[in-house]
């Protein structure tokens, strides 16, 4: 049986930073991704790994602030978030596919395994 956990998250000042963390089980996955769906707003990916962390993509409104990686050793998938804003609220999705999406990286669709989604809360 799949399953993607996720920790980490919680409430950090603007400016602060926050590792969230995704913990995948019961399947041979070559993508995962981070996506968050904030206030009133459509779910989002945020950055995305391959297997081999050969491809790596980024949202542009986090690329340079937040890192995406793999911790074989671990064998999680971590989300560093650095420089966090009150607009980087939301709750974080972890996601994971079977297949190699390379373009098809930001399409939610293409992800059918989800972890259950953290809260991250900046504020003052």
């Amino acid at each position: 049986q799949v399953s993607l956990v996720e920790s980490g998250g919680g409430s950090v000042q603007p400016g602060g930073s926050l590792t969230l963390s995704c913990a995948p089980s019961g399947g041979r996955f070559e993508s995962y991704a981070w996506f968050r769906q904030g206030p009133r707003k459509e779910r989002e990916v945020v950055a995305a790994i391959d297997k081999s962390s050969i491809t790596i993509y980024y949202s542009p409104s986090v690329k340079g602030r937040f890192t995406i990686s793999r911790d074989n050793a671990k064998n999680t998938i971590d989300l560093r978030m650095n420089a966090l804003q009150p607009e980087d609220t939301a709750v974080y999705y972890c996601a994971a596919s079977d297949y190699y999406l390379g373009s098809y990286y930001s399409d939610r669709e293409k992800y059918p395994y989800w972890g259950q989604g953290t809260q991250v809360t900046v504020s003052s």
